[in-house]
């Protein structure tokens, strides 16, 4: 565990890429592979779930600690992490049995959950007391479901070649999906047997970046292709060996929540892997992502919904034709093939329409049409790019609509974690209702860290009441928080949701009663000219 220990703190007090990238490599390089293959599952997205209620961690730390509740929370308010406020209370030892982190998992972690809460106090307990602080630090951060270590997965994955020799392209494709992290996965990932895939296994997925440049400058009809931005699930619809796979860019596999696309694919060619955007779509329109929300995290879908909310996959990139990898070909060439698969709209499975454009301006045009069709605006591809692995620079640009914006009022607070621990910066916002304020959104990024400090300290200084970490506080500072969608939403008190809010500045010039209110914001939800 101290090998691992140190690496965690080693990659959380790091800022640069290289030194990231060093530091795992070399923990690559020397670590077991039992460990190794379970810091890959960890920093690649699959975590250990929490396996004790953060309530008894609490207690039981404090009991640990021989110190009052009200104590332990008060020094955790104070710290900001409780997997650090326990590191720091709760006494070790300093000369503790040395475990690896693959003991702590899988003889101690996994097994929790299915215990009694006195079994769980009495194995912490004795863990706690058994490790440094660095160990008992990290196994909280496991058992808590609060484990971090801000790392990429494409840096994991660099990392891994660096230290195995393997390319980060077939390391990427291997991870893609669901996997186990055992020794012989691990075997299996860097093996440098190329010639094997699962079938059902996705490619990784080529990613945009923002367009942060003056169209004008670059764009030309002759070396660049326009598409509509959409505001679906991104997803690979996969056909091989007789058997159709859809996978989320989450990379689970979806065909149970979209029957009616894998029954489109049967008809496809074995051998093929598309690329594309599943939405809703009633009309010939796209419909906004809170109609697809409801067929998300089901299982199986009814006939009916099915009817009421009938869902296409709209294909813009040809990864795999006839069992060929075609990522490496310029998309002139993958969407040349990509037409003569898809010839005809039918089926669910249609393609997406390029938009013809003589020069910036009637690129611009269509996209301050966006709203009025119900996409996010513009996608702006090269002819001659290749499929990338993640995003490159340069290559694929998204040309979205600029955000709707409304000024806000702070109204609640709760700290952070990681690096924010101690300092509040989650925080929720308000607009007037009826003469009073209505809170309708959530932001934690936009601010500067000098402006987070001062936030920060205002909120200490104005707390009109607790309720657990929240802090309600005076109501006196105003935002401008930007969104990138809004709906009618019945769960929510304030009878709308938005979409990714983030803070855009903070409005020194305005006092609260400049702030928005409620009635504007759903005149835009129910106009539905806003997706």
């Amino acid at each position: 565990m101290k090998q691992f220990a140190d690496l965690f703190r080693s990659l959380e007090e790091s800022t640069g890429t290289n030194e990231k990238l060093e530091l795992l490599s070399g923990y690559f390089k020397t670590a077991s592979e039992d460990d190794i293959i379970l810091v890959i599952a960890f920093l690649t997205g699959n975590r250990p779930k929490r396996s004790v209620k953060t309530t008894d961690l609490r207690q039981w730390a404090a009991e640990a600690a021989g110190i009052d509740d009200w104590l332990f929370d008060e020094c955790y308010e104070n710290v900001g992490d409780l997997a650090e406020t326990i590191s720091l209370l709760v006494r070790g030892s300093d000369t503790s049995e040395e475990h690896t982190l693959s003991h702590w998992v899988n003889n101690v972690i996994i097994h929790l959950k299915d215990l009694e809460p006195e079994e769980q106090k009495d194995i912490l307990t004795s863990a706690w007391q058994s490790l440094g602080r660095e160990g008992r630090f990290v196994l909280t951060k496991l058992i808590s479901g609060g484990f971090r270590m801000g790392i990429s997965s494409k840096s994991v994955v660099n990392a891994l070649s660096i230290a195995t020799g393997i390319d980060p392209n077939i390391l990427t494709h291997r991870l893609m999906g669901k996997w186990e992290p055992t020794i012989s996965f691990y075997h299996t990932l860097i093996s440098p047997d190329t010639s094997s895939t699962e079938k059902s296994k996705p490619y990784p997925f080529a990613l945009a970046h923002p367009l942060d440049q003056p169209a004008e400058e670059f764009i030309t009809p002759a070396e660049w292709q326009a598409e509509w931005k959409y505001d679906g699930i991104r997803a690979q619809l996969i056909k091989r060996e007789g058997e159709v796979f859809l996978w989320s860019r989450g990379e689970e596999i979806i065909n149970g929540q979209f029957p009616e696309i894998v029954a489109a694919a049967t008809a496809l060619p074995d051998g093929t892997v598309l690329d594309g955007e599943l939405l809703v779509y009633i009309n010939g329109m796209p419909q906004p992502f809170a109609s697809m929300q409801k067929r998300v995290g089901r299982k199986s879908v009814s006939a009916k919904m099915i009817r009421e909310l009938p869902v296409t996959f709209i294909v813009f990139d040809l990864l795999e034709s006839g069992g060929t990898d075609l990522r490496e070909e310029p998309l002139r060439i993958r969407r040349e093939k990509l037409e003569a698969l898809l010839p005809t709209n039918e089926n669910n499975i249609i393609l997406s329409p390029l938009i013809p454009f003589a020069d910036v301006e009637e690129l611009a045009a269509d996209r301050d049409s966006s709203r009025n069709r119900s996409v996010e605006g513009l996608m702006l591809k090269r002819l001659d790019s290749v499929y990338s692995t993640g995003r490159k620079r340069g290559d694929w640009w998204k040309w979205k609509v600029d955000p709707w914006t409304v000024d806000a009022v702070l109204l609640y607070a709760q700290a952070g974690h990681g690096r924010r621990a101690g300092l509040f910066t989650d925080y929720t916002f308000a607009v007037w209702h009826e003469g009073r304020l209505v809170p309708f959104a959530k932001a934690y990024s936009g601010l500067t860290d000098a402006e987070i400090v001062e936030v920060d300290r205002f909120v200490k200084q104005n707390t009109i009441e607790k309720f657990g970490p929240v802090r309600s506080v005076t109501p006196k500072l105003v935002f401008e928080l930007a969104f990138e969608g809004i709906q009618p939403s019945s769960r929510h008190k304030s009878g709308v949701a938005v979409r990714f809010p983030r803070i855009v500045r903070w409005r020194r010039d305005l006092s609260i009663k400049d702030a928005d209110s409620l009635d504007e914001l759903k005149k835009i939800a129910n106009a539905g000219t806003l997706q």
